[in-house]
């Protein structure tokens, strides 16, 4: 043991006289937590149809949008039946964070959409309530008008 311990102080003083710097390599960037993290950010920002910034207010393509664009550098259509043409179909028990779900909430085809964050749950902008908030696919209400998820990663 203590001769271990003397190659080890015989290694350190060797190598006083160079310092090697490393360089880290970039740790890619994780997508889908930039993307749960900016929504997560917005929680209590106002409902404002046609909306599409925080100090005016979010509908929910807005939202969806301004969140893409903002944490991955996505550029998405400001509605909600667009984005959802655009995405990848997934099945629901492929659901991972950063996922999109879609709802029929007005009588047409995914008229509304969220970000799913894990376990179940999505970040919306409803208009119901005034905030964005977070909603349970879950629920009475978002079971019945679920119309599908899809994913643009």
């Amino acid at each position: 043991m203590i001769k271990y311990a003397f190659i080890l102080i015989a290694l350190f003083v060797a190598g006083c006289g160079e310092v090697e710097v490393r360089k880290q390599a970039a740790q890619p960037v994780d997508k889908r937590g930039e993307v749960v993290l900016y929504a997560l950010g917005l929680m209590g920002v106002d409902y404002r149809f046609g909306g599409k910034n925080p100090s005016s207010g979010f509908d929910c393509s807005g939202m969806v949008s301004y969140i893409y664009k903002n944490a991955v550098g996505m550029n998405l259509p400001h509605n909600a039946y667009k984005i959802a043409k655009i995405s990848r179909r997934i099945e629901a028990d492929q659901l991972k964070p950063g996922d999109l779900v879609f709802f029929d909430t007005a009588h047409r085809p995914y008229s509304h959409v969220g970000i799913y964050i894990g376990k179940g749950e999505f970040v919306h902008a409803p208009g119901n309530d005034g905030k964005i908030r977070i909603g349970k696919l879950s629920s009475d209400y978002f079971a019945r008008r679920f119309e599908g998820a899809g994913t643009l990663f």
